[in-house]
Formats: structure tokens, sequence, C-alpha cells
């Protein structure tokens, strides 16, 4: 029999959805072969709807409201089990409504977005109402909030909610906020310039880059050079301004605002359901005290 350990209770609990307690019985059950565990747990119905190993078990959508004025916007994502009921209408209305009410009454976090007051009822008691009249488990996840001093807030929401942008910009007019929106939807920037890229990362990128050249064979003399350059193609990967816009390959974004007069002061992009994972840093400590039960 294979013994049962933390980090397989846990692969198991993320393959299937299942309880700790479950995950642990079902390994037990069958001697801790993980295929027949995940069989044990769908005959005993415990298994949620079938989930791929790796997959994040995120459902939901990303919805923005920005004033009318464009001074004021917001981005939110709110969970629920199934992309089924992500797009029922009913859950996105409640969506769209906390988004307004974050626009309104700017929430320091989470827990006081969930204290404030929505149809006269607090956030957490109309999202409790929510979850029983669909029947499924909903949360509010995060969310940004952008007031812009000197420009205007546009939004982009891809696909039903699977993705949304948040852009502060100063100049230019709706059509290249929305194309900026649109890139940063798209090509998926970490950072506005290179100003803002940490010194850390810069320097653990140079020394991979230094590395990848060693191993191709390249001569020291050359190899500075060589990742001079390619730390200039990672600018472009991870710098929103250093990108190539994505309706025109021949102009940088850098080049694009340019030529609008335009300044993009900050940006804010949500995919549904992305580092879902980083919220459990204790799963494995959580996992192992269930095991010494």
């Amino acid at each position: 029999m294979a013994q049962i350990t933390a980090a397989i209770v846990k692969e198991l609990r993320e393959r299937t959805g299942a309880g700790m307690m479950d995950c642990k019985k079902a390994l037990v059950a069958t001697e801790g072969d993980m295929e027949k565990a995940i069989d044990f747990l769908r005959e005993k119905g415990l298994s949620q709807a079938a989930k791929k190993a790796g997959r994040v078990a995120a459902e939901g959508a990303v919805v923005a409201h920005v004033t009318e004025d464009g001074k004021v916007g917001a981005i939110v994502e709110v969970n629920c089990e199934t992309d089924f009921v992500g797009q029922n209408e009913n859950f996105q209305a409640l969506a769209k409504s906390i988004a307004a009410l974050i626009v309104e009454t700017n929430p320091a976090d989470v827990e006081t977005l969930l204290a404030s007051e929505l149809d006269g009822k607090a956030v957490k008691d109309v999202v409790t109402e929510a979850i029983a009249k669909i029947g499924e488990n909903i949360s509010v996840r995060r969310f940004v909030r952008f007031e812009s001093a000197e420009g205007k807030v546009y939004s982009y929401i891809h696909a039903g909610g699977k993705i949304g942008v948040l852009v502060d910009m100063k100049g230019g007019d709706l059509e290249l906020g929305k194309d900026i929106a649109m890139q940063v939807a798209a090509a998926n920037p970490q950072y506005l310039d290179r100003t803002e890229v940490p010194a850390s990362e810069l320097e653990h990128e140079k020394d991979i880059l230094t590395e990848q050249a060693r191993n191709e064979g390249k001569p020291e003399k050359i190899i500075e050079k060589m990742v001079l350059g390619r730390i200039n193609k990672y600018y472009k990967d991870v710098c929103l301004v250093d990108q190539e816009f994505i309706k025109d390959g021949d102009l940088t974004i850098s080049k694009l605002l340019k030529s609008k007069n335009a300044e993009v002061a900050r940006f804010a992009r949500f995919q549904l359901g992305e580092g879902i994972e980083k919220k459990q840093e204790n799963f494995a400590e959580e996992v192992a005290a269930f095991i010494k039960k």
C-alpha cells in the first residue's frame, strides 16, 4: 500500500474537488491508487463535475463599471462553481451591481465591500441570498477601482467575462482607450514601462539568458551583447509601452500613444480564476492536520 501523504491528498482534491477527508478515505480504500481513488469518489457521488488535472477550479465572471463621465471605473471578479451559472442573468446582474457599488463607495478591500450596503442589505447577505437562489457557492474574490486625476478610465471585457481590463489614460479618445484596453487583454503585459520592472526580476532574467547563451556554446565575449538584445525582447513581452500594437505590428504602443498625444497612467488586468492556487498557501499544512486525525 502506497503511503498516504499530504501531497497525494492535495492532488486528489485538486483533481476531483472532493473534501479532504473524503479524499483521504478514498485513498485508504484504494491503497493509495490515484486513478482508483478518483473512480471511488465518482462512484460515491463525492467528486464534483469532472475536473482535469491542473485545471483552476474557478468559474464566474469579471465585470466592469465606469461612470458616464469616465472619471471613475472598477472591475471585479465574482466566482461561482460552473460556467453555466457564470453566464446566468441573475449572476451577471449581481456582479454588475457589485461593480457599480465599488465605483460609488470606494471600499478599502473585499471585507469592507462585503459589509457595504446594497439594496438595503449588506453585500455579504445579498450574496448569501443569491447562493440559496442560484444553488451554487458564490464569492467576491477581488476588485480594482481607478479614479482618474487628469484623464479618463476605460474598460474592456473579453469573452463574456473571462478577462477584464481597466485603463487610466490621459489624452487620446474613446477609440484609443478601448484599443489600449484590448491590447492589455490580448498581450497581457506585466508592467507599464521599464521603470516598473523590479531590479531583482531583471537580474534574474539576465542570469537565465546568460546561462542559455553559454549552453548554446556562444563565446563569452559576445554573450553580453546577446543578453542585451534578448533583454530588449523581454521588455517587449512584459512592458505595455514596448509592445507591438495588436492592430498594427509596425507601431509600438509607445509610438501609438505619442501620435495621439496620450499617456497611460496605469492599468489592471483580471483573468478569471488566475492565481487561485495562491490563496491556498497553507493548504499542505491543512491537509497534513487532517491526515493526522
